[in-house]
């Protein structure tokens, strides 16, 4: 991410900020940043006098100003970390006569997770008008892949375009999750050693035969078999396979499809989708096997099952029942 390089850049070039308000609903480089400021600012032997780490539910904005406030001991400035900052979000615009006139010999720095500080807020322009917001973003699928290349370029690894999308497929965009599991096959595999699905199911995990990346290449495929064997392994274990996840995974895919449709210039389908450009082709042979009419009838009906799978006009329908339900109604309207 090119903020946090710019970020890690400056620091290192000793170009260190009074406040870093980091934020956002991706976790993941807010802990990065906050752990760089946190291990490269002060030098080892004044960290236990001049760093100190605060959390948000235990403080007041007024604690930490007047923290911030008080000289360091030994550095030249003292470094102070407020963890889960999200909790003072009733109070935060306290904040704003320091962040107008913060103390130099002080770094302040704010994990605002899960959230973003409202922009009317006085604090809030402050913060923008001075550049001490940092807006940490969920990532896309694509994203995720791409950002999945550089991390594991640090780890003199590669993985492949499959795997990748496995591990989203059950890791979601977490980045913080993702990242662990590298940790964890860095430690195994060799330098250029490439991440396959089997070295993800053998040491993650998850089944490479039994999920709704294959599921869904089932269908696309009109393989009727494997797809049924796929929802009976489902229902053998509902609460690892949870049918509301297999139904957003479905309409995932046929709303891309019908993305896909409306595309004017389909060379173009990678970036307007959102996905890795190897995907594309499952994309196209779902456009082939489903009009675009009868993709707007698999979407109308998988809003129907979503609701069942959530309790509404459920009666007693088995898990099972309503993934037959699905793969029916799914299959129904396949070109032939």
């Amino acid at each position: 991410m090119d903020d946090v390089s710019k970020i890690i850049k400056e620091i290192k070039a000793g170009q260190i900020k009074p406040i870093y308000f980091l934020m956002g609903d991706e976790p993941y480089y807010i802990d990065k940043v906050s752990e760089f400021i946190e291990q490269n600012v002060l030098p080892e032997e004044s960290r236990g006098f001049d760093q100190m780490v605060m959390y948000g539910k235990d403080v007041t904005i007024q604690d930490i100003i007047a923290a911030a406030k008080r000289f360091p001991m030994l550095a030249e400035k003292q470094v102070i970390i407020v963890r889960e900052a999200q909790e003072l979000a009733k109070s935060i615009n306290d904040l704003t006569a320091y962040v107008e006139n913060p103390q130099p010999t002080t770094t302040l720095v704010f994990c605002y997770k899960k959230d973003k500080l409202d922009g009317k807020l006085k604090v809030t322009k402050a913060l923008t008008q001075k550049e001490y917001i940092f807006n940490s973003k969920k990532k896309y699928e694509n994203e995720v892949a791409k950002w999945m290349v550089g991390v594991l370029k640090t780890k003199k690894l590669t993985i492949n375009p499959k795997a990748a999308a496995l591990l989203i497929e059950f890791l979601g965009t977490d980045l913080s999750r993702i990242a662990t599991e590298f940790d964890k096959l860095a430690i195994i595999l060799k330098p250029g050693d490439e991440i396959t699905v089997e070295i993800i199911e053998k040491n993650i995990g998850f089944s490479k035969d039994y999920n709704n990346f294959e599921l869904i290449n089932a269908i696309n495929n009109t393989d009727i078999q494997k797809a049924y064997r796929i929802i009976q392994h489902f229902s053998k274990d509902p609460s690892a396979n949870p049918v509301l996840l297999t139904i957003s995974a479905l309409y995932g895919h046929f709303k891309k499809i019908l993305t896909y449709h409306a595309l004017t210039d389909k060379t173009k389908a990678a970036s307007a989708l959102k996905i890795n450009p190897y995907f594309v082709k499952d994309i196209e042979l779902g456009a082939k096997k489903y009009p675009m009419k009868n993709v707007a009838k698999v979407i109308s009906k998988l809003h129907q099952f979503d609701l069942k799978s959530k309790g509404v006009d459920a009666g007693n329908i088995s898990h099972h029942d309503l993934l037959k339900e699905t793969l029916l109604a799914v299959f129904e309207q396949q070109k032939h």
